[in-house]
């Protein structure tokens, strides 16, 4: 199969399809802000690795078919209504909305699996004889799941996630081309929305309290965390993160996506959500203190992010790291002081990823902000 245009870009269409998408994001981060115990968080991580499986999905569908016809966008509507359904039924997933949860995902699978079939390549194909029936298990594993105990749920859920994790590896994805400029803006458009729906967890937390100068305070200081938090991702632009992927082996390449936007971004999703949660909890009680499990969600949210980041620009060879590694450890000294009071850990939050993003800069010998600071492989 030919290698897709690199100037090939996000259609708007497809901006659209994340809009709804992202309110999967949203019910995630208002399931956790309720409910912050270590079994609500096994929850929504294991319905959040699942959703970003099928998102990628459609990220490769696109990068590859073109929603350019009205056939085509009708699919790509009913796979959003697939979605929609699914996020409908997040908050009660393990309850009484599985079923929902269950064929919502079977829909947004379907659909997937119908526009790769009809409108693939024939490398595409080759692949897909074995991608498919993979997705499918791992569909119908959801599907039953739904209509199952919760016990059972469970099990057939986790079964379905161990199905996806190892699909790339029983698969030769490798034939699939990647139009690079795509592929990168596509998942960073992703990150701004996610980031964006952020935001609102400030004017939830903040709903029905007094406006006074300490909620004025704990809500700027919320808007720079994930100011930041944009930051560590866009700050060398995306052409940096274009350039590093151009440099892999075009054979290479499909297995470093999985790797790089695959795995690596689900852990970065996952820190948004968490971060947004604890946000939102802490605006809510920016003189009060947060229990542990509402301070963890928080300040190990955004370990994850900062994680996963490093773990993102080791995969594609993007320098440097280290400071983002020490900055993911100091990320956890937030939780006590969440566990003071809300604002106390806003301040440290904003406090680690400065003094990292200041002291990253200043060990290159560049000011802060100049993009000179990362540097890539060039491309053979």
């Amino acid at each position: 199969m030919g290698e897709p245009s690199v100037g090939t870009r996000v259609s708007t269409l497809e901006l659209f399809f994340d809009l709804v998408f992202v309110f999967t994001i949203t019910q995630l981060t208002a399931a956790l802000a309720e409910d912050s115990s270590w079994s609500a968080v096994a929850r929504m991580a294991l319905i959040l690795s699942l959703l970003m499986w099928m998102y990628g999905g459609y990220a490769w569908l696109t990068n590859a078919i073109a929603p350019n016809s009205p056939a085509r966008r009708t699919l790509m509507l009913v796979g959003m209504s697939g979605f929609l359904a699914i996020s409908l039924a997040i908050p009660d997933a393990f309850g009484a909305s599985g079923w929902a949860f269950g064929i919502g995902y079977f829909v947004v699978n379907a659909v997937h699996t119908g526009l790769f079939t009809v409108a693939g390549g024939t490398d595409t194909m080759t692949a897909f004889r074995r991608l498919g029936p993979l997705n499918l298990l791992s569909a119908t594993l959801i599907l039953v799941g739904g209509f199952t105990p919760v016990d059972w749920r469970w099990a057939l859920w986790l079964a379905a996630a161990l199905v996806q994790l190892a699909a790339p590896y029983l698969n030769p994805i490798h034939v699939f081309s990647i139009s690079v400029s795509h592929f990168v803006e596509r998942h960073g458009l992703l990150v701004i929305i996610a980031l964006g729906e952020s935001l609102i967890a400030i004017g939830i937390g903040a709903a029905g309290q007094r406006l006074d100068l300490l909620i004025l305070l704990s809500a700027v200081l919320a808007l720079t965390v994930i100011y930041l938090m944009w930051w560590l991702y866009f700050g060398g632009g995306n052409e940096i993160t274009e350039r590093a992927f151009a440099a892999i082996d075009p054979a290479r390449r499909a297995m470093v996506a999985i790797h790089a936007f695959g795995w690596a971004h689900l852990g970065l999703f996952g820190g948004i959500v968490a971060v947004a949660a604890g946000v939102k909890k802490e605006i809510g009680h920016v003189d009060g203190h947060l229990t542990l499990g509402e301070a963890a969600v928080f300040g190990g949210g955004l370990a994850v992010f900062l994680a996963s980041d490093v773990a993102f620009r080791l995969i594609l060879r993007i320098r440097p790291l280290v400071h983002r590694a020490v900055a993911a450890v100091a990320a956890l000294a937030v939780i006590p002081a969440a566990m003071v009071a809300g604002v106390l850990g806003l301040g440290a939050a904003v406090l680690v990823l400065t003094v990292m993003l200041v002291l990253e800069d200043r060990a290159r010998g560049v000011s802060w902000g100049d993009r000179s600071a990362w540097t890539v492989p060039t491309a053979p």
